[in-house]
Formats: structure tokens, sequence, C-alpha cells
């Protein structure tokens, strides 16, 4: 098994301290971290994402990949930093007001950051005065993402999302949305940009977005 094999492994096991040893060998073999990333940790969460999409693995499982990802990230961050000169773009992440859930967002912003965009995470119950109070504070953001897994929740995001349409008046910004209680067509109804269904895909379609 080659090392890059052992890596994602680990991950997909969910054995953290594993995982911070073979990527600490990796990068002594001179493995770049990039090639960490793209061709073990984010295929390992690609894989959790889809064993969750079929009922083959629950949450803490989940979590335990989550966990793996995160500790790696801690390690690699600043090999990745240097070799794609610092950060792709950045993204405002909080979960809607009325809605106490972030495992969802946590992961997001995981496989975020693992796509090389800095993440400013608001957290959770966050209303749309918290959201355009961020956005004027960080005026590099070009991407805010919102969550909501409950659909008592759903009104505040339609609200977010029209606060923060009416706010951007230089056309700036793209709005993705996401979270057990969207659907796309419910995406399209508010007038979001993009829904995406994973954490992995929510990565994939924010780098997209930059230019």
């Amino acid at each position: 098994m080659t090392t890059l094999e052992e890596i994602r492994q680990s991950v997909e096991n969910g054995h953290y301290k594993i995982t911070e040893q073979v990527i600490t060998q990796a990068l002594k073999q001179h493995i770049p971290a990039i090639k960490i990333l793209d061709e073990a940790m984010v295929p390992a969460m690609r894989e959790m994402g889809e064993r969750y999409k079929n009922n083959e693995a629950d949450i803490p499982r989940i979590l335990s990949s989550a966990r793996c990802m995160r500790k790696g990230l801690d390690i690699l961050t600043p090999g990745l930093e240097s070799e794609r000169g610092l950060y792709v773009g950045t993204i405002i992440l909080g979960t809607v007001e009325g809605d106490l859930h972030d495992v969802g967002k946590n992961l997001v912003a995981i496989m975020f950051r693992s796509a090389g965009f800095k993440v400013i995470d608001l957290g959770v119950d966050i209303s749309e005065k918290q959201f355009l109070k961020a956005v004027r504070q960080n005026p590099e953001v070009s991407i805010v993402c919102l969550s909501t897994l409950l659909t008592t929740a759903c009104p505040s995001m339609q609200h977010a999302v029209k606060a923060l349409r009416q706010s951007d008046t230089e056309h700036r910004l793209k709005i993705m949305v996401g979270g057990g209680a969207v659907t796309k067509e419910f995406a399209e109804h508010i007038g979001a940009d993009a829904y995406t269904e994973s954490a992995v895909d929510a990565a994939e379609m924010a780098k997209t977005f930059i230019v």
C-alpha cells in the first residue's frame, strides 16, 4: 500500500492519529501537500459522503473522518498556502436563524478549507443582519453559504438571501444554500446561485465561482 493509500484509508476509517502520522511521513518523503490533499484526503471524504448518502455510514463515522480531515489540514496548511499562493477566495458560512445544527455546516467548512478557501464561519442561528454585517466587514468575500436542517428555518434562509441580494448592488456575491431541509427547487425559488447535496460538491461548486 502506498503512503497516499494509507492516508486515504485512515481518513475513511476515522483514525486521526494514524492520519497525522502518515501525513507527516508523506511530507518527509517530499510528497507535495496539494497532492496529499487532492489524491488522498478529498477522495476519502467523497467516499464517506457517498456511503452516508447510501446509508452505509452514520453521523459518528462521518464525524470521525471529518476529524481526520481537520487534523490533517492543520499539518498541511503551511505547505498548501505556499504551494498554491495562499487562499483562492473567501467564504462566509453559517446556519440560518432558528436552526442550531452544525454538523453539516462544519463538514462543508472543512471541505471549503480543503479546496483552498478562507472560511469565515459565523456559527449557528445566524440572522440576516448578522450575514449582512459579516459581508460589510469582509469586503474580500465573494461567496456566502447558508445552511439549514429544519424546514421551519427555511423562511429565515429566504429572508437572508433576499437581504443579501438587495444589499449586493455591485453583484459581486454568489449565494450558496444547502442542508437537509433544502431542495434544488427551493434554492431556485429563493434566488440562490447554487444548491448542492454534499460537502464535497459544495467545495467543487464554489471553485467554479472563482475567476
